[in-house]
């Protein structure tokens, strides 16, 4: 990976999406991502240039050295830069991705009801404000 950090677009107000960023942030300690909601300026703007739907709040997205990932790929090379034991779960890059994002789509259309919704996007705390791309 080159020494620009990748960046990580999420659905700001699903509470098992803020979770997971949270989990990511910690289990991160050379800082190798940047954070944005889709929901946000910078997120809906990096959307439009990417020519996605803005209204597309489903999918976890993954900017890397000018590549885009969605979904369960996108989730699997964030595992393979954090601390061990995470990377291990790279593995499962060998399932092919219909049925990687068929369990991966399953759990995104249910998220809300499962994990609840917040009001709006987190807010980080002071120490974390410099991994989250402006709002």
């Amino acid at each position: 990976m080159s020494t620009k950090p990748a960046i990580i677009l999420f659905d700001g107000v699903c509470n098992l999406c803020n979770s997971s960023i949270n989990f990511v942030i910690d289990r991160d300690p050379n800082r190798r991502f940047r954070y944005a909601a889709l929901q946000s300026l910078k997120g809906k703007q990096l959307m439009s240039d990417l020519d996605f739907n803005a209204q597309e709040l489903s999918s976890i997205i993954l900017i890397e050295n000018k590549h885009i990932y969605r979904k369960s790929t996108a989730a699997l090379k964030i595992a393979r830069l954090l601390d061990f034991p995470w990377p291990l779960l790279y593995g499962f890059i060998l399932v092919p991705p219909f049925i990687r994002n068929l369990v991966y789509d399953i759990i995104a259309r249910n998220r809300y009801k499962w994990f609840g919704i917040q009001n709006e996007c987190r807010i980080p705390s002071a120490g974390l404000r410099e991994l989250f791309l402006e709002e």
